[in-house]
C-alpha cells in the first residue's frame, strides 16, 4: 500500500474544494467495496482520498414524490432495495439492487458508487504481464484474442471489449434517469445514459464526469410504467455473480397492446445499453411470446460476439423475450 493524504471534509462543496485542490490524484471515498479493493490491485494508487461518508446532505432518497424519485449518491443499495415503494412502485429498480453483490457488499456499497464501478475484465484486474488499454493506455487489449466469454458484444471497439458489470445503472437507464453532480463550476445534470461512455480509442475515460465532479443525487421522474418492471438477470450462479446478460423491462399495457415499453439490456455491452429498436418493434401492438422475442433479437442487433462469447447473443434475445412476458403478467394484475 502506497501513502495517501486523507481528508474528510463537512459539506459536498469541502468535498469538491478538496478534490480540485488535491488534482487528478485524488479519489472520492463512498462505500469503499470498489476503491480499496482496486487499490489492491494497484489499479488504483490516489495521492489523496476524500472521505465522503459523513455527508449527510447525500445519504437520504425519497420514493414517494408525486414528480420524481430521488435517491442521494451515498444512500445504501440496501436500504432502497428493502424500500417498500420502490418494490412496489418500480421492482425494476429494486430488483436490480437485490441482485447485485452480496448482502454485505450492499450494506457498504453507495448507489453513486455503484454507478461507477469499473470492469471485472481479469486482464484489466490482472495487470502486468497482461495488456490492457483500460489500465495502461496504448499497451492492447489482450482480451481480444484471449479468455473473453464474459466480454462486451456491444459497443466495443478495436481498444477494449471490456462489458460494463453493475445492474443498478441498466434498471435506471430504463427509466430515463438523470444524474445530479457538482463540481467547481457548480451543479450540472447529466442523461443516465450519457454518463458511461464506450471505449472508442480512448478506453481508460470511462464517463463524462470530470475528476473533480461529485454525483449528488440521481432523479427519475415518476411513471406508471414503473409497477409492470422487472430487472431479469441470468448468471453462472445464483447470487453473488455478475450477469451473463440481464434485461430491465418496463411496460405499460392498453388492454392486450402495448402502449409504452422501455427497455435496457446489462452484462453485454461496454455501457448500460438501451434498447431502443427493440422498443420501436412492439409499441401499438399484442404483446404475444413471438412479439417478445423479436423484441430480443431487436435487442441484440449488431451483437459481435468470439467463439467463446457468441452464445450470450441468443440468451440475451431469450432473456429480453422473458423479462417482457413477465412484465406483461405484472401488467395484467393492474
Amino acid at each position: 500500500m502506497h501513502p495517501f493524504t486523507y481528508i474528510k471534509p463537512a459539506t459536498a462543496a469541502d468535498a469538491v474544494r478538496a478534490i480540485a485542490a488535491a488534482g487528478p490524484g485524488a479519489r472520492f471515498l463512498a462505500g469503499g467495496t470498489a476503491l480499496y479493493d482496486l487499490m489492491k490491485l494497484n489499479v488504483e494508487k490516489p495521492a489523496s482520498i476524500i472521505d465522503i461518508n459523513s455527508l449527510a446532505e447525500l445519504g437520504g432518497f425519497d420514493t414517494s414524490g408525486p414528480s420524481e424519485l430521488v435517491f442521494g449518491a451515498l444512500a445504501r443499495m440496501s436500504d432502497v432495495a428493502a424500500d417498500g415503494c420502490l418494490a412496489r412502485d418500480y421492482p425494476a429498480l429494486s430488483e436490480a439492487l437485490w441482485m447485485a453483490a452480496s448482502q454485505q457488499l450492499r450494506n457498504m456499497a453507495s448507489l453513486g458508487g455503484n454507478l461507477l464501478q469499473r470492469t471485472r475484465c481479469p486482464y484489466f484486474r490482472g495487470g502486468e504481464p497482461f495488456a490492457c488499454n483500460k489500465r495502461k493506455p496504448g499497451s492492447g487489449c489482450a482480451a481480444r484474442e484471449g479468455i473473453n466469454r464474459g466480454h462486451a458484444l456491444l459497443g466495443g471497439s478495436d481498444t477494449c471489449i471490456a462489458v460494463y458489470p453493475g445492474d443498478w445503472a441498466v434498471a435506471l437507464s430504463a427509466f430515463d434517469a438523470k444524474v445530479d453532480v457538482l463540481g467547481p463550476k457548480g451543479e450540472r445534470t447529466i442523461a443516465l445514459e450519457d454518463l458511461h461512455r464506450e471505449p472508442g480509442a480512448t478506453p481508460h475515460v470511462e464517463t463524462a464526469l470530470e475528476f473533480n465532479e461529485l454525483i449528488l443525487r440521481i432523479r427519475v421522474t415518476v411513471t406508471p410504467l414503473g409497477r409492470a418492471s422487472t430487472y431479469h438477470k441470468i448468471r453462472d450462479r445464483e447470487s453473488f455473480a455478475f450477469a451473463l446478460v440481464s434485461a430491465a423491462v418496463a411496460l405499460q399495457m392498453d388492454g392486450g397492446t402495448v402502449r409504452d415499453v422501455r427497455i435496457a439490456v446489462g452484462g453485454v455491452a461496454t455501457r448500460p445499453w438501451r434498447a431502443r429498436a427493440a422498443e420501436q418493434t412492439l409499441l401499438g401492438r399484442p404483446l404475444t411470446a413471438q412479439a417478445a422475442r423479436a423484441s430480443g433479437d431487436a435487442a441484440l442487433q449488431g451483437a459481435k460476439g468470439s467463439d467463446d462469447s457468441r452464445f450470450r447473443i441468443e440468451l440475451g434475445a431469450r432473456t429480453v423475450a422473458d423479462a417482457l412476458m413477465i412484465a406483461k403478467q405484472r401488467a395484467l394484475r393492474q
